[in-house]
């Protein structure tokens, strides 16, 4: 899939078969979203321009690296998206956090902003946008063109289960945003729900049905 990272990593893999586990309990998954969101940062970050700077060691001046490429924001998709925000921030604690609040109705299917709150400079920033879950790919393909149309440029998408559905319309909808992902299911079902799936990954992260 063009522009499309799907990730193979051991780690991510074990804590994944974990997620999905129904009898994981609210804590449990609450820590494994931010330790996957976590890990899939390095791989998120790995086109981050860099500087060199000088710097002293406790032996000697030296030159090394540090980054020098757009400031980041965060934003998660409320209300599961606030799960991958830590993991997230313990690798880049200097980004900005904002928040893009959608449901999807349940009838149509389609999503509906009913909150928006970004960072004043948004369009300097590269923006990652948070969701567990890409289903239907309405809810995140709406996000981000409400991110455009606030002004930002440069906009990645980062998910930890999606269902080719999802992929199809992020990617058809917005084909310069890559996306990443820590798992691809099989489809979605007749309820737009991801099969297998780990359930409603909002209920799982707060304990509400």
């Amino acid at each position: 899939m063009n522009n499309v990272t799907i990730f193979d990593h051991p780690v991510i893999t074990h804590k994944l078969t974990y997620l999905r586990d129904k009898n994981t309990g609210s804590k449990q998954f609450r820590d494994l979203v931010s330790e996957i969101a976590m890990l899939m940062a390095y791989e998120v970050t790995r086109d981050f321009e860099t500087k060199e700077i000088e710097i002293e060691t406790p032996l000697q001046k030296t030159k090394a690296k540090v980054l020098s490429g757009k400031k980041v924001a965060i934003v998660p998709i409320l209300r599961a998206g606030l799960g991958m925000v830590d993991g997230i921030l313990s690798i880049l604690p200097a980004a900005r956090v904002g928040h893009i609040g959608l449901y999807r109705d349940p009838e149509t299917l389609e999503p509906v902003e009913y909150y928006c709150k970004l960072p004043t400079d948004i369009a300097d920033r590269t923006v990652l946008v948070l969701d567990p879950m890409l289903a239907t790919g309405g809810s995140s393909a709406a996000a981000i063109q409400y991110l455009k149309n606030r002004g930002a440029k440069s906009i990645k998408l980062v998910n930890i289960i999606a269902a080719p559905e999802g992929i199809e319309v992020v990617h058809n909808a917005h084909p310069d945003v890559p996306i990443y992902v820590a798992g691809l299911d099989e489809r979605l079902n007749d309820h737009g729900y991801i099969l297998p799936g780990l359930g409603d990954a909002g209920d799982r992260l707060f304990g509400t049905k």
